[in-house]
């Protein structure tokens, strides 16, 4: 499976996160300018390939913060966030080590480390385009 970026393919991202109810978002929250992240990206496509039930996302932070909200606040990257498709809590959100096995396992394992909510931003909302910006 691909790695979607909301800025280039919207649609096509809605449509996968449709088809896939039972399967997760795996949403890596990035900056342009970031090198790890840059270097994170071709494991993270390759998990895609591995997982392909669940739908992998690159979310550049500093282009769609209009949509991520102001008080995102992103520490470190890569952050990510991992969350049933079909809703409800995340299974994680938070800074990973940009090491590919670290996100592997923790797909594999399947298991909740949820953060606070109001901590968490509402990527599922927006890419499913329920949500059109900050009110």
């Amino acid at each position: 499976m691909a790695v979607y970026f909301p800025e280039q393919n919207a649609d096509v991202l809605r449509q996968a996160l449709r088809v896939r109810p039972k399967g997760r978002l795996v949403a890596c929250l990035c900056a342009e300018w970031c090198g790890t992240c840059k270097e994170y990206l071709p494991g993270f496509a390759a998990l895609a390939a591995r997982y392909p039930d669940d739908c992998f996302v690159w979310i550049d932070v500093e282009t769609h913060s209009d949509y991520l909200g102001e008080d995102i606040d992103i520490e470190n990257f890569p952050t990510v966030l991992i969350q049933p498709i079909a809703g409800g809590a995340p299974q994680f959100y938070g800074t990973v080590l940009p090491h590919l096995d670290v996100l592997e396992r923790m797909l594999m394992r399947g298991g909740a480390v949820s953060p606070p909510a109001s901590e968490t931003p509402e990527v599922l909302s927006w890419l499913l385009g329920e949500v059109t910006g900050n009110d």
